[in-house]
């Protein structure tokens, strides 16, 4: 064996200690993992802008609706209908309501999630074995920006909005259950004023 083989050797053998740095997700196989997600519940832990904490589950079926329901308080959040209702368990008044195409959550709500259309996506890092994506929505960029995290093989961990103040919540998902089927009335805006 030759010098230059021996003095090799020690790097070699490190560098196959190291383990592979995950590469990061395509947007085209984000895209596609989004759109094959209907029925989604996970529990949840919330970092609010604030810096407190909530928790809850989230009931997701796409497109176009989501139901946050939060432990220990009366607060429920609503999409359903192109519309969030906020209902807050500390108030006697009505929900605050917006058109959903205000919050960048619609972005992974939407009918077709397209991550490859021009000045959707802002960020696409690989960073910690996480891919980690920002879009937003590319005809209104004022209303903020959902950053979402991915582990391999592809599945969502968290997200992060940014709202039209730049205010963040961040939303750590547990182990998600897929499939089955929500009834329609959890996400029934009109069924959760009256109750």
């Amino acid at each position: 064996m030759n010098i230059k083989a021996l003095a090799l050797a020690p790097v070699l053998a490190l560098a196959m200690a190291i383990p592979a740095f995950a590469e990061r997700i395509s947007l085209n196989e984000i895209s596609r993992y989004l759109n094959s997600l209907t029925t989604v519940t996970s529990e949840f832990t919330q970092v609010n802008p604030d810096g407190t904490i909530s928790t809850g589950t989230v009931y997701i079926q796409r497109p176009g609706r989501v139901r946050f329901e939060y432990n220990n308080d009366r607060t429920l959040v609503l999409a359903s209908g192109g519309n969030v209702a906020v209902f807050d368990g500390k108030s006697n008044s009505g929900p605050h309501q917006y058109p959903l195409s205000q919050t960048p959550l619609s972005i992974i709500l939407d009918a077709n999630i397209n991550l490859s259309r021009p000045n959707m996506v802002i960020g696409h890092t690989e960073q910690n074995n996480a891919t980690i994506v920002t879009a937003q929505d590319p005809q209104r960029p004022q209303n903020g920006n959902i950053q979402m995290v991915f582990s391999a093989p592809t599945e969502l961990r968290q997200w992060i909005v940014t709202d039209d103040t730049g205010a963040k919540t961040t939303v750590i998902l547990g182990e998600m259950r897929k499939g089955g089927s929500i009834p329609a009335s959890r996400f029934s805006i009109q069924a959760a004023m009256g109750q």
